[in-house]
């Protein structure tokens, strides 16, 4: 029976993993990549992502340079280094729960979305949880029936949520079912997080302000899936500053940081809630 379970476990694990945008997107090993937006003025405003170990341009948003910004607020395109469209995300309308769709590269009219992002309530506010179903081919064919589906969780604005694998296929309820056996309360597996940025190398470690912010993915998450997951996030949540009054560079303690901070996601923190 616990074979059984494990067995489950792991195909649950790789169907979370299953490529949405493209297989050149899953790094074997775990990844971080340091995001900032190029622009703090409206949200959506551009950003550009970097390779944490690296330093390398990885993602690119150009949004700023828009005249209309009703035009922007619908549709986003996310880049690659010299500006080859990866994937775009469009606002639906009419819907209630800020719901977005993905596609891959630039869309083009009458194009299936890759995934569906929106707002489970149209209540709640900031910490609202936020449903991602994938309908793109690979996942569809890991998951057997049906499509496979994400929750987000936590307060983007304040750069603290994270992404968790729901099930595909019938198989998320018994994962979930044995995370409650195994004393989790079956909120599922965590494949990616957004946390804010710590600088360790400043004098007594600094937290930056949140337009700069780490992005962080379990091995073989989608990178590109998960920065459209940021961008629609950006747009959902508005980045409301009034609501917020933390945004500038605060000194903390280094050790204590750095050990609340640890973006590395592991065993210890894949599965729980």
């Amino acid at each position: 029976m616990e074979m059984e379970m494990e067995m489950e476990m792991a195909m649950a694990m790789a169907m979370a993993m299953v490529a949405v945008v493209g297989e050149e997107y899953c790094a074997e090993g775990e990844r971080e990549l340091t995001v900032r937006k190029t622009s703090v003025f409206y949200p959506g405003d551009g950003f550009a992502a970097y390779d944490h170990r690296t330093g390398d341009l990885v993602f690119r948003v150009d949004t700023y340079a828009l005249a209309d910004r009703r035009q922007m607020m619908k549709q986003l395109v996310l880049m690659d280094p010299h500006g080859a469209s990866i994937l775009t995300v469009r606002r639906k309308w009419p819907s209630l729960h800020q719901r977005w769709e993905g596609f891959k590269g630039e869309r083009i009219e009458g194009q299936k979305p890759l995934f569906t992002v929106r707002r489970s309530s149209i209540f709640g506010g900031d910490r609202s949880v936020v449903a991602v179903e994938v309908h793109a081919p690979a996942a569809a064919a890991a998951a057997a029936v049906g499509e496979v589906e994400y929750r987000i969780e936590g307060s983007f604005a304040q750069r603290c949520c994270r992404v968790l694998y729901g099930g595909g296929g019938g198989m998320g309820g018994r994962v979930a079912a044995a995370e409650e056996e195994g004393g989790g309360d079956g909120m599922g597996m965590v494949v990616a997080e957004i946390k804010r940025k710590v600088d360790s190398c400043a004098h007594g470690a600094v937290v930056l302000g949140r337009d700069v912010f780490s992005l962080c993915l379990a091995p073989r998450f989608d990178s590109a899936f998960a920065m459209g997951l940021v961008l629609v996030l950006d747009q959902i949540s508005g980045d409301d500053d009034d609501d917020h009054d933390d945004d500038e560079a605060v000194s903390v303690n280094a050790a204590t940081l750095l050990e609340e901070n640890d973006c590395a996601i592991d065993r210890r923190t894949i599965g729980k809630p």
